[in-house]
């Protein structure tokens, strides 16, 4: 074989995927779907099975696993799961890049990518925002963070996974990213779930109220656009101009929420912690102004 032959491109060079649950197979499939020879490891061998059976390699340890490739990527439960399979394979992990697009706090990443270039490796962060059957399409997209330079080096090979946004050199960034928008995903279920259950209570099935609720939840960002040509530039600016939603209208509502679902026995955990984030903005004097103005108390504890 000549040395045109063995050139490696971003298009046809190794990956190797430690971790195989229905993302961490999303992902492999993927990236040989593109093209890219894929190494792969699991705890549990069996789960390999299927992508083996597609064409990716199974390793018999973790540092065969690492040796195969210059990419490494994670995709674990947590960033315990790292060290626990690669503390045996870290004279394998010098000059190779780690991707971990695996949950956890901001903190551990930072630890993490310590812990990496501790052992001379590169480190990205990764969040994921799609589920594992939507890996590899148009809808799909990854927040990373880390070195600006091993981003781009491996910036071609990762797109086909989903369309990469860098935040930034900060390997928290987007592990950061990744917690706020599941806040946001997860608060929204269990609100969902929330007026199901009070639905419920009249008799309404939940093919019947969910229809509704969602349309409801689908509608929110553009009621937030349409209020603010650049949402958050008012957040930005410390204004909170009570025109329209304020903080005593909402919270209203919101005591209106808590005293239906009392009555209805319903668990209250919910409905209390959102009536708390209007209750102090009203005690410190802020009823008049936008509703926005709960982010303050929010606040409070990170100072």
């Amino acid at each position: 074989m000549n040395e045109r032959q063995n050139h490696t491109t971003p298009q046809n060079s190794p990956v190797t995927v430690i971790g195989l649950g229905p993302m961490g197979q999303a992902m492999a499939r993927t990236l040989l779907t593109a093209g890219h020879p894929v190494t792969v490891w699991n705890r549990t061998a069996g789960r390999a099975d299927g992508v083996v059976a597609d064409g990716a390699t199974l390793a018999a340890t973790p540092a065969e696993a690492v040796e195969a490739s210059d990419l490494v990527i994670l995709s674990l439960t947590d960033y315990q799961a790292m060290y626990d399979i690669l503390d045996g394979a870290t004279a394998s992990l010098a000059s190779r890049t780690l991707v971990n697009l695996s949950s956890d706090t901001p903190e551990r990443t930072r630890e993490a990518a310590t812990w990496a270039a501790g052992h001379e490796a590169a480190f990205l962060t990764g969040g994921v925002m799609v589920p594992a059957p939507m890996v590899g399409t148009e809808a799909a997209h990854i927040y990373y963070s880390g070195p600006h330079e091993v981003m781009e080096k491996h910036r071609a090979t990762l797109a086909p996974l989903g369309t990469p946004r860098y935040l930034g050199q900060d390997p928290g960034l987007a592990q950061m990213m990744y917690q706020a928008q599941l806040a946001v995903f997860l608060t929204t279920l269990s609100a969902l779930m929330h007026a199901t259950a009070m639905l419920g209570t009249t008799g309404m099935k939940a093919a019947e109220a969910l229809p509704e609720l969602l349309s409801s939840a689908d509608s929110i960002g553009a009621i937030l656009r349409a209020g603010e040509e650049t949402p958050g530039a008012a957040l930005d600016a410390g204004e909170h101009p009570g025109d329209l939603s304020t903080v005593a209208m909402m919270g209203a509502t919101a005591d209106h929420i808590v005293e239906t679902s009392t009555a209805i026995g319903l668990d209250l955990a919910l409905p209390l912690a959102v009536q708390a984030h209007y209750r102090r903005a009203i005690e410190n004097g802020h009823g008049r102004d936008n509703w926005t103005r709960i982010i303050d108390s929010i606040r409070e504890a990170a100072r």
